[in-house]
């Protein structure tokens, strides 16, 4: 998107560029934290609604999503997923330069609640046909410096054996934005960060209805989950966290049309085409 799709009574848009963003392609959305200083986090353009869940979702039963992790780099900014001892699943675009800490077994993001696991990160590999300015093959992998404790409250999660199908339902998670889009200046830059864990139920979108409602932009290594008629989405900070569907990590938060807009659902990184990607990765590593 050409930054000219900014809108003007944005701070964030006036006079910069950025060509791609976390989880919103550059537009009247939102800027992730994945690509901005800390120090302007707080100045993030997002517009404002009542809801007060993963935009239109619930909070998740204590400890109930165990392989989800928080990424810090001084704080939340993107999620992950655990799929064993040492290695995490996340987005290409929460790539950081500098080491960062992996957080496990976390339900209350502000509280300390004695499951909790900070491990910082040893190396962050993101796939090597990474593309910033389409988001196309948005995944990462990060080794932890020291192995996870497993227990109930620290789990793995298992990689796709095939590619969920359409209308397949599925579990998304994370501690991301819970304002949806819609609003009009100045309420638009309200964010609302959760402490406890969101969840949302959503399913999978055929890939003809995800070409169909974002054209040009859908590579075969996206899929779109999400709800037509809007409401239901997940949206910034939830970046790089996972879509568990029958057990599996189907999905990674990777990018959207604003947050939970009407004909726009969410799309995110189809897993299943990086299965051996990660397994090779893993091994040389």
């Amino acid at each position: 998107m050409l930054c000219t799709t900014c809108c003007a009574p944005r701070p964030l848009c006036k006079g910069t560029c950025y060509p791609y963003v976390g989880f919103s392609l550059q537009g009247c959305g939102w800027v992730s934290a994945a690509f901005l200083p800390f120090n302007t986090l707080l100045g993030v353009a997002v517009p404002f609604d009542e809801d007060d869940k993963i935009v239109g979702g619930y909070t998740c039963e204590p400890y109930s999503v165990p392989y989800q992790v928080s990424l810090n780099a001084k704080s939340h900014y993107c999620g992950g997923s655990l799929i064993n001892d040492r290695w995490v699943v996340s987005a290409a675009h929460c790539y950081q330069p500098k080491q960062i800490e992996v957080r496990l077994g976390e339900y209350n993001i502000d509280v300390l609640e004695g499951a909790e696991e900070f491990i910082k990160s040893e190396k962050q590999i993101r796939h090597p046909n990474f593309n910033r300015k389409t988001l196309d093959n948005d995944i990462m992998l990060i080794k932890l410096a020291t192995s996870a404790t497993l227990n109930s409250r620290v789990r793995t999660i298992s990689l796709p054996s095939k590619c969920a199908s359409a209308g397949t339902k599925c579990l998304i998670s994370g501690w991301g934005n819970t304002l949806s889009d819609g609003c009009e200046y100045p309420e638009c830059f309200m964010v609302k960060l959760p402490e406890l864990l969101q969840c949302l139920d959503a399913p999978v979108l055929s890939d003809a209805v995800c070409q169909d409602v974002l054209p040009g932009q859908i590579t075969p290594n996206m899929m779109c989950v999400g709800f037509l008629e809007g409401g239901k989405d997940s949206c910034q900070y939830d970046s790089g966290g996972p879509v568990v569907c029958n057990g599996e990590l189907q999905g990674v938060v990777s990018w959207g049309l604003g947050c939970a807009q009407k004909g726009l659902p969410g799309v995110y990184t189809k897993v299943c085409r990086y299965v051996d990607w990660i397994q090779e990765t893993i091994a040389t590593n």
